[in-house]
């Protein structure tokens, strides 16, 4: 690797003398120029890694010549040196992109702070963009990110029906990346400049789904006090997401599917029937074709919304995914957060290895920004990560654990209890600790889940449903 090379711009030839002399015993490659016109010559033929850059100069200022620097490509950083008195000029030249600035007379120690502060920022920026190498370098497509054979087949399906029209089904678990995927099927298709508009159908009152779908006109029901334009009109010519369409009542079902056959609607209260052009991507955590043979969804829309099928595997099968996933996650994370971590240790990624993930994806998301957050080291180590990670492997190993000196009935009975506990528990997590939802993932009512809870003994701090 080429040394570290830093560039002295200033009139005054003993200040650059003095700044020399301190620079060069840290290792440090110096070229000098004594005004603004010599520095951009330089800059051009061996640009240097960074820049000191006195402000008061003949033929070309300091200001000019920070300006004209940093319309160049790929600019090294520039810290401006001022006389002490001229801090305000100083300031004003670092909202035109410098670095930093240092007044003279200036301490050693001061300069090679600073110096140090500079270099530390461009070392974790090269490590960003050789992780975004490397995460490029093993496959992804857009924010989805994986390079096991399940992703790969996704990755394929989503190459193949981006630049079509056909309606697409994305199935997959909680937190296991519907939307993104969604996303990446509309950025490669005709419809790209075109609205993306999304409905998450579990998030909209039963009351309101219609409304929010094809808009009401005014006076249509109480409180409608105003004409409003429902998710499909905003669609128009782009694509509309239902997410979590397996929830969307029989009612409503039956009026998506005439808009899917027809691409007509009027709005609530309204006469008017409306065209529209709409590509339809629709999603789901649940078993759509149990949920048919339970009268639940019906069969005629199942098909029109399936054209194309993608199941979006759960990360606990596709482990392998965890290490890539994770070091971009620490990537942006420490980005967004302004920390220096860059890495997960080995014994961290064992541990993320040997997790099971009921949330998928935005679980692992939110334990790493959790863990970034808490690192004080560029390493997540064990101690970084929560510790419910560790807790639920001892707890599951514990599960499996059977006293074979018990009747046969007492150990299948601790067994099961085990497996319901550590079942709900996951299902509960999933859904935030909402009752209902994590009874309605488990095909149980409300009040026989809460009895459950209770029998089970599990942990009473969970969120309110």
């Amino acid at each position: 690797m080429p040394k570290p090379s830093i560039l002295i711009v200033d009139d005054e030839k003993a200040a650059r003398y003095g700044m020399r002399k301190i620079l060069q015993k840290d290792n440090f490659v110096i070229t000098e120029a004594k005004d603004g016109v010599d520095a951009l010559q330089i800059i051009k033929t061996s640009p240097p890694h960074l820049v000191f850059l006195d402000i008061n100069m003949p033929q070309l200022d300091g200001m000019k010549t920070l300006e004209i620097i940093n319309a160049m490509k790929n600019p090294p950083p520039v810290i401006i040196v001022t006389a002490h008195g001229s801090e305000k000029i100083a300031v004003e030249a670092m909202k035109k992109g410098a670095y930093d600035y240092i007044a003279k007379p200036y301490e050693i120690d001061e300069l090679r702070i600073i110096v140090k502060k500079v270099f530390e920022r461009l070392a974790l920026q090269e490590e960003n963009a050789r992780l975004r190498q490397e995460i490029g370098r093993l496959g992804g497509m857009g924010e989805l990110i994986g390079h096991s054979d399940a992703m790969k087949d996704v990755f394929d399906k989503i190459d193949k029906v981006g630049s079509t029209d056909v309606t697409v089904l994305i199935q997959g678990e909680s937190g296991s990346g519907k939307e993104l995927v969604a996303r990446e099927i509309h950025k490669r298709s005709k419809r790209r400049n075109e609205p993306l508009v999304i409905m998450n159908c579990v998030a909209v009152p039963e009351t309101l789904i219609e409304s929010d779908l094809f808009g009401h006109e005014k006076g249509a029901f109480t409180g409608a006090t105003e004409k409003r334009l429902g998710k499909f009109e905003l669609a128009d010519k782009g694509t509309i997401f239902l997410d979590e369409i397996g929830d969307m009542s029989l009612s409503t079902q039956a009026k998506l599917l005439r808009v899917l056959q027809e691409q007509k609607f009027e709005r609530l209260g309204g006469t008017e029937t409306l065209a529209v052009d709409v590509r339809v991507i629709s999603a789901t955590h649940r078993d759509l074709e149990e949920e048919i043979e339970k009268g639940r969804f019906r069969e005629d829309l199942f098909y029109r919304i399936k054209v194309v099928n993608i199941k979006l595997p759960p990360l606990r099968s596709r482990k392998t995914d965890i290490p890539l996933l994770a070091n971009r996650f620490v990537q942006y994370f420490s980005e967004k957060h302004q920390k220096g971590v860059k890495s997960v240790s080995n014994e961290a990624m064992k541990l993320l290895m040997s997790y099971n993930w009921p949330g998928n994806v935005r679980h692992l998301k939110n334990v790493i920004e959790s863990a970034v957050v808490l690192s004080d080291s560029e390493i997540i180590d064990v101690k970084d990560i929560p510790e419910e990670l560790g807790a639920s492997e001892k707890s599951g190993a514990a599960a499996i654990t059977i006293d074979y000196n018990i009747s046969f009935r007492d150990a299948k009975k601790l067994v099961v209890e085990n497996f319901e506990r550590d079942f709900i528990k996951k299902k509960l997590e999933e859904f935030s600790g909402n009752v209902s939802r994590a009874a309605d993932a488990l095909d149980m009512h409300r009040q026989n889940l809460q009895q459950k809870i209770r029998e089970l003994r599990i942990n009473k701090q969970e969120p309110p449903g």
